[in-house]
Order: structure tokens, then C-alpha cells, then sequence
């Protein structure tokens, strides 16, 4: 950092910090509690993940509306389950924002 960024870009990069890639079995307790939000493959995780923090409701809307921000169905949940798939997850309390980019067979 070089001292000219915004407040929002030091809060995207500390949210791109907290990222991770993780085992969507370990994420089962906040599906099961209906805390788990599935991002679309082609939205930045890190950007959903700050317009939500920031309370941003009109663009978190639109995601929602467009089918590319909503809760984990129960059928994604079976699949990623059965695949043992992996996902980037970053915690947006009292969400947990899970995004998969593979493909199911």
C-alpha cells in the first residue's frame, strides 16, 4: 500500500485476506443454520463480500434478482456434498459467502 488508497480499497484487501479455499463439508453448520449465500461464479467474491458489509442493499438486490447472490439450495448442498467439493469462502457476519467455480459430473 502506497498510502492513497480509500478506505473501501483497504477494506477489499483485507477482506481479499480473510478468503480462503475450504472443503464444503466444513461449512455443513451454517448451511444447516441457513447462514450460507451462494455467489454466482462470474461476480468478484470479494467485491459481494464488501457491498454487503457496506450495507450496500440496492446492488446486493439486483445479485439477488439475477440469480447470482442467494441462499445455498438444497440441492447445491448435496451436490458440493456427494463431490467433496472445494470452495472459496470469506465470512460476512452473520453470513458466510461460499463461491464454487468447478464443474459437477
Amino acid at each position: 500500500m502506497n498510502g492513497t488508497e480509500t478506505p473501501g480499497e483497504i477494506y477489499r484487501a483485507k477482506i481479499n485476506l480473510e478468503t480462503a479455499q475450504i472443503a464444503w463439508k466444513e461449512l455443513q453448520r451454517f448451511f444447516a443454520g441457513g447462514k450460507a449465500l451462494m455467489v454466482s461464479a462470474d461476480l468478484d467474491l470479494v467485491e459481494v463480500a464488501f457491498q454487503i458489509s457496506e450495507d450496500n442493499a440496492a446492488q446486493v438486490q439486483q445479485w439477488m434478482v439475477a440469480g447470482k447472490l442467494a441462499k445455498v439450495t438444497d440441492q447445491q448442498a448435496a451436490s458440493w456434498f456427494e463431490a467433496d467439493a472445494m470452495v472459496w469462502a470469506v465470512v460476512v457476519s452473520p453470513w458466510v459467502l461460499v463461491q464454487y467455480s468447478g464443474r459437477l459430473q
